[in-house]
């Protein structure tokens, strides 16, 4: 999902796999766009265009997009809501993302053209939509009294919703979806422990990063990689990019040990967010250069 302020569920495991580190890690150049005037920014995802969709505030969250090559930032905050995430973003421009109501009520919504759209799977009353495709599919949970989640995947033509099923799951959501119906997510097994997975069809692979205590799907490309974060034993957090069993483990520079990666384009630019050494949260765009045996090439700051 993103990871969010007012719900951060984590959650499962049922195939396991034997995962390695891959021996060609990915190259960024990390780029740091923070919210004007807010110390608090968190960017979500990323389309083949380059547009980001995030929002900023770490007490009352409100939405926005944002196109680096311009640095401008749009307001997109669900009507008359009390907050607003924006989580996903299609090479449309379309959103996806979430709201709370004025009544405390969290809501699901999508965004096609700046016209808003709530999105509740029947009888709930708490939804997030943390993904969107190109072919009007999104993906997302509901929330139980008890605060255990249930993944979906809704259907714009028809809004339709399909339920995921999750074997030995306690609690799931699904975080990402792509143009060939591959959905990203997390899992929470009966031990309490957080994995990631990937489902296809009724095929389900169950991520783990090596070593880690703690690990979680977010987002996926149509290349099927996939991107998330994970906790080493020491306690440290750390963004992950998965592809075909391996792993590469991604730090902001200068959030080492900070770091979630949420979002994935298909040219492979990712986005995300870091804790600075001033207690800031800040969003970041690294985007993919070259292959190499190193992880991250330069860091820039910006403020608009």
């Amino acid at each position: 999902m993103k990871i969010n302020v007012f719900s951060m569920k984590c959650l499962l495991s049922a195939l396991l796999m034997l995962p390695c580190l891959a021996q060609a890690d990915a190259v960024y150049a990390f780029h740091t766009y923070n919210y004007p005037n807010d110390t608090f920014t968190q960017l979500l995802g990323v389309n083949d265009k380059g547009k980001i969709a995030g929002y900023h505030g770490m007490d009352i969250n409100k939405g926005f997009t944002f196109k680096p090559s311009t640095g401008k930032f749009k307001n997109e905050n669900y009507p008359n809501s009390a907050q607003t995430q924006v989580v996903a973003i299609n090479n449309k421009g379309n959103t996806a993302g979430f709201y709370i109501d004025n009544s405390g009520v969290t809501h699901g919504f999508i965004a096609n053209n700046g016209f808003f759209e709530n999105v509740d799977f029947p009888g709930t009353n708490f939804n997030q939509l943390l993904g969107r495709n190109n072919h009007g599919l999104c993906c997302g949970y509901w929330q139980d009294g008890a605060g255990n989640d249930f993944p979906y995947i809704f259907v714009e033509g028809g809004f339709r919703f399909v339920s995921l099923t999750i074997p030995g799951a306690v609690s799931a959501q699904a975080t990402g979806i792509n143009n060939h119906k591959v959905v990203s997510g997390f899992y929470i097994d009966a031990g309490g422990v957080n994995h990631g997975f990937i489902l296809k069809g009724d095929d389900l692979t169950s991520l783990d990063f090596p070593g880690a205590t703690f690990t979680q799907a977010l987002g996926i490309n149509n290349k099927g990689l996939v991107v998330g974060t994970y906790i080493d034993v020491s306690g440290n957090m750390h963004g992950f990019l998965y592809k075909n069993g391996s792993f590469q483990s991604i730090d902001e520079p200068n959030g080492i040990g900070t770091t979630i990666v949420n979002g994935i384009n298909n040219f492979g630019d990712i986005v995300g967010f870091y804790v600075d050494t001033n207690g800031n949260t800040d969003g970041f765009l690294g985007r993919r250069v070259k292959h190499s045996n190193s992880h991250s090439s330069h860091s820039s700051h910006s403020s608009h």
